[in-house]
């Protein structure tokens, strides 16, 4: 037997003027005033969207993720937050890893952001596979993804 359920929001502090396309599971988050969800996005818990911030279609934000405001999220991007350890999964929720992200940063389609810090001002090429700190003002890209240049937004 399938058991279909459909999309879900659920228990999520909004600003002003917010825009989602369903279908999409958001549940016991916060989303900024003036910010676009497209469809089939999930925004887990524990999840700070700042404002005026547009999330493309087939976005996963995972939980205790913070996104400041002014951001640009393309389609498919990832946001993982379960990395390996020692050979072994993070199996306690409270032990889950943080990602925080600045304002004013964009990221390419596909992108994959493991917990990291990224500052303001910084473009994500698409594709690209961040595993560490990205610095304010520059441009990363590849996989893993590299500083390349400066980046004015």
């Amino acid at each position: 037997m399938v058991k279909y359920i459909k999309s879900s929001i659920r228990n999520v502090k909004f600003g002003k003027n917010v825009k989602i396309i369903e279908p999409v599971n958001i549940y016991d988050c916060i989303i900024g005033d003036d910010t676009f969800i497209g469809p089939f996005v999930e925004i887990q818990k524990n999840v700070k969207i700042g404002k005026n911030c547009r999330i493309q279609s087939h976005t996963f934000i995972c939980e205790n993720v913070s996104i400041g405001d002014n951001c640009f999220i393309g389609h498919g991007v990832n946001f993982i937050n379960d990395k390996f350890h020692n050979n072994k999964l993070i199996s306690n929720p409270n032990n889950l890893l943080k990602t925080n992200v600045g304002r004013n940063v964009k990221f390419g389609s596909n992108a994959t952001i493991l917990p990291v810090n990224i500052n303001d001002n910084v473009l994500i090429g698409a594709g690209s596979v961040v595993t560490k700190n990205c610095l304010k003002g520059k441009i990363y890209f590849g996989n893993p993804a590299k500083k390349k240049i400066n980046f004015k937004s």
